[in-house]
């Protein structure tokens, strides 16, 4: 049965991921909490503005691991948001308890009951998780640190 289990969880995965790929032309969604909209495909590009979870966008186009968006809410709001922000499918939360952010996650291959099995199993410290989970780092530091330590920076 676990076997079973693990192979379902495998193959929605999968699904996912392929789902998630955008081309041009297409309608696609925020996947991710929050999805900056960059100058360009550079990391540490200006940041135009910020889409949320669940903000639907056209891809203008795809260069690598990169799509280039336009906002449908707000024409003016253009730019670069990693590929992986995105999915093909909607995704709306509804009036069944679920968040947003669980049917994203969901899509992805993973929700809330797989988290608490993983934390049942007392294989893994969430508290950890968690503390590390809350730390941020502003990309002005991350950038700073990288040329300090004459690290590449590149695209």
């Amino acid at each position: 049965m676990k076997k079973l289990m693990i192979l379902l969880a495998l193959t929605l995965v999968v699904l996912g991921a392929l789902s998630a790929q955008v081309k041009k032309g297409d309608t696609a969604w925020v996947s991710s909490k929050t999805a900056p909209v960059k100058s360009s495909t550079w990391f540490f590009a200006s940041t135009k503005g910020t889409l949320e979870m669940g903000d639907q966008v056209t891809v203008l186009q795809v260069n690598g691991n990169w799509a280039e968006i336009r906002s449908a809410t707000n024409s003016s709001l253009s730019g670069w948001t990693a590929a992986s922000n995105l999915s093909t499918r909607r995704i709306v939360a509804s009036g069944t308890g679920v968040s947003a952010t669980e049917v994203g996650l969901a899509g992805k291959g993973f929700n809330q009951e797989i988290e608490d099995s993983y934390k049942t199993s007392g294989k893994y410290n969430f508290d950890d998780v968690d503390k590390t989970e809350a730390n941020t780092v502003s990309p002005e530091d991350l950038y700073q640190f990288l040329v300090d330590g004459r690290l590449v920076t590149g695209e």
